[in-house]
Parts: structure tokens; sequence; C-alpha cells
């Protein structure tokens, strides 16, 4: 049997749930996870682990809604098609190119990243040498088609996985006195101690604890290749039990190892944790980690960003030119003109992440980040528009909506992030123009239809 997806390719078999789950790992614990969570802590102390907590109810609220209605209505757009189907087509024009451009200055970002990682072992070399090599690694792993994508995020998430079980298991013997030289941190026992910077500091950190979250999009894509649709929700809660263990475990470990304030943002909280035990072969094998997780992470959001601007074409949000598929282009996973699109706008990622000053560079992808939760938003209020709600239903739609606001409003209190809020303002100021420019056609178009 085969299924037509996405961009039309004709794509064989179906994901068990399980798989689904696994996929979503692997596209979620990324750089935000593993290097991203020490400004957090460096941000809140302890209590990250409460801006964890709070980030992975929010997930799991955000990603039952868009599970439930894919399961009842199952759209190759996604969340972008439940947004138009909600409140008009304004609604799935802006969410799918607010997704898009978003996800483009992310993965130049993510390949900046993935750059100053490998340079670890090859110093000399240029950081756009290795950036242009995983660009081509992460076409290729588009090019392979759906399938291909699906054994290669379930290897990833594995190989992620088994690399913070390796921490656990490290940071253990280290803390139960097994491995020398180093110190330890202890329990923190009183409020001070756990909210060293008060309730402020864990608002500010919110917004980083969301971005180890970020993924479960890609997750909302993907569950159009599910057997049976309506286990699109036992996918996402065994895939958010599974992060939210791993994560709470491993942070809890770190904080416990190493006190909050040796923790710097451009070093991952893993590292930091085991660097005065004699473990040479640590650093090596967790930066391999990070390395993969970084692509991983990558090669997702190149997959999805694809997807969304064939289905912006195909619903006429975007040139036609994108969802038309030649004769000769039979073998590829997406038509030509849509990936060179996509291709085109990560180079210019690439060439802004290493041009730009990077303080600039990170108030964009600060505001990219913010648009994706943007989405969620969006998510949480077409769920409300399209399935029969019960009490629990607008009680956990409440909540969501709540978290989002405060991870969103925490950012206007870190110096750091604040100009990456008003960035992410410019940037749907910008699309709130277009669709005011396309407002007319659009209404000619009904007319005419």
């Amino acid at each position: 049997m085969k299924k037509k997806i996405g961009c039309g390719s004709q794509v064989e078999g179906k994901l068990k749930w399980w798989q689904l789950s696994l996929i979503g790992v692997g596209c979620i614990i990324g750089t935000g996870y593993f290097l991203g969570s020490s400004i957090a802590i460096k941000a809140t102390g302890p209590s990250v682990l409460i801006a964890f907590l709070l980030a992975a109810v929010c997930t799991f609220i955000v990603f039952d809604a868009l599970a439930k209605m894919s399961a009842q209505d199952p759209q190759k757009g996604s969340f972008r098609s439940y947004a138009k189907k909600a409140y008009g087509r304004w609604a799935g024009f802006s969410s799918g190119w607010v997704y898009w451009s978003s996800e483009m200055l992310i993965m130049g970002s993510q390949l900046t990243a993935l750059s100053l990682f490998t340079r670890f072992w090859f110093e000399d070399i240029p950081l756009w040498v290795f950036a242009s090599i995983y660009a081509v690694l992460g076409i290729a792993v588009v090019l392979i088609g759906t399938k291909g994508f699906e054994r290669m995020e379930n290897v990833f998430a594995v190989t992620k996985v088994a690399a913070i079980l390796m921490f656990i298991v490290l940071a253990s013997l280290a803390l139960f006195g097994f491995l020398d030289e180093g110190a330890k941190q202890g329990v923190p026992r009183t409020i001070n101690e756990v909210f060293p910077h008060g309730f402020l500091g864990l608002w500010g950190a919110l917004l980083y604890a969301f971005y180890a979250f970020g993924g479960i999009e890609v997750m909302g894509i993907m569950t159009v290749r599910l057997e049976k649709k309506e286990d699109a929700p036992k996918a996402g809660r065994s895939m958010l039990i599974l992060l939210g263990i791993i994560y709470i475990v491993s942070l809890s470990l770190a904080i416990l190892i190493v006190p909050f304030h040796d923790f710097h943002g451009n070093q991952s909280p893993f590292i930091t944790a085991l660097e005065t035990y004699r473990l040479p072969f640590f650093p090596h094998v967790f930066n391999g980690a990070m390395i993969i997780a970084g692509f991983s992470t990558m090669s997702a959001s190149f997959f999805s960003v694809t997807t969304m601007i064939v289905t912006l074409s195909e619903d006429g949000d975007a040139p036609a030119l994108f969802s038309k598929q030649k004769q000769k282009q039979k073998k590829l996973q997406f038509p030509l003109p849509a990936l060179l699109l996509t291709t085109a706008g990560l180079i210019v990622s690439i060439v802004l992440s290493l041009l730009l000053p990077g303080k600039i560079y990170e108030y964009i992808t600060t505001a990219a980040g913010l648009m994706l939760i943007y989405n969620w938003f969006f998510i949480l209020i077409s769920f409300h528009r399209l399935i029969k709600q019960t009490v629990w239903d607008k009680v956990k739609q409440a909540v969501g909506l709540l978290l989002i606001l405060l991870a969103v409003s925490g950012t206007l209190l870190e110096s750091a992030s604040r100009p990456g809020f008003f960035a992410s303002l410019g940037f749907l100021i910008v699309i709130s123009l277009v669709i005011l420019k396309l407002r007319h056609k659009w209404k000619e178009e009904e007319a005419a239809s």
C-alpha cells in the first residue's frame, strides 16, 4: 500500500505510535537542551527544574490539542491548516509563513552552533566550511524521502538518549563518591538557595525551558503518517513522559554536582558538571552527542519547512511554482523549486549568522524562537474552535495559554532576550502588512469561486 502525503510524493508504509514517539524525541532533543539549559540554570538556579516542569506541562497541552485535531481531521499542513480552518485564510497564511521564516533563521543559528562544536576538534578550520558541510548533509536527509528521514531520526533519538543516560550514570557515581576530585554542591535547603534570583529569575528563564521542547510542530506534520490517527495523543504522551524524565533527572544531577553560578551559556551544563573529574573521554563523547543533536533538529526543521512551503503553495498562499512536480522530479521527496527556496533561505541564514555581530543575530534568533511559540498559541485557539471541548479541555487550554503568555512576557525581564521580543513583534507587523495587501485579492478569488 502507498499513501500520498505532504507534497504529493508517494511513500510506502505507515507509522506505529511508538515510532512517532521516537521521531519526536529525535526532533526535540537538540542544542536548546544540551546548550541552552545552561542559560536557564544561570538565570534561575535550582528552580530551573520548575521551569522545565512548567514547559513540559505546556508542551503536553499544546501537542495534545494538535494531536486531537490531527486524529479527527488529518491535514498535511498540520497546525497551519487548522488555523486556516478555524479563523480563515489570513490565519493559515500567517501561521505558515511565521513558522517558515522563524525556522529558517533558527536553522542558521543551529548550523553555527554545529560548526562551533566541530571546531572543538578542528580549531583552525573556518566556521563557514563546517556550516556548508552540515547544510549539504541536511539537504541530503530531505532528499532521501520521508521513510529515510524517519529512520535517521530514530537512530538520532537513540544516540541522544544514550548520551544523556551516560551522563546520568556518571553523575550518579560522582554524587555518591565513586569518582574522585570533584566538588559536590549538595541539595539546596532554603528558599533562597532554590530561588537565588527570586520569582523574576524563574519567569525570565521560562523561555529557555520552552526552547528545549521545540520540535512538536514536526511531530504534528508527521501525524498524517500514523497507521491509526487516533494514536496521535498516545504518541505525544509517551514522548513527553520520556523527555520529561530525562530532562529533570539529568538537570537535577548537574545542579547537585556543581554550584549553579559555575554554569555559563557557551558550554553544556553536563560538560561543566563533570569537567572537574578525571574523565578525559567525556567531553569528546558529549561533544559528538551535541553535534548529532544539533544536526538532527536542523534536519527536522529543514524537512518540516519544505513541507510547509509546499502546502502553502498548494493552498495558494505561496507561488504555485513551489508545489509543481515535473515528471523528471518523481524520485524527489519535494518539488525542486520548494527545495531550492528553502536551500536559498538556509544559505542567507548561514551568511547572516557568520557576518552579523553576535548580539544582533542572537536577537533575531530569539525573535524567531518566540514566533514558534506564537504558533503554539494559534494551535490552542484553533483547538477551541474546531473541537468540541470538555470542561477538562477548557481548563488545560487556559493553563496552556497562561504558560505561553508567561514565557513570552518573561523575555521582557532579561536584557539579553528583550530586544528579541521587540524584533518578533516587527516580524509579525511585516506579515500583517502583507496580509492587508493580499486581502483584496483573496476577496476577489472568493467571489470568483
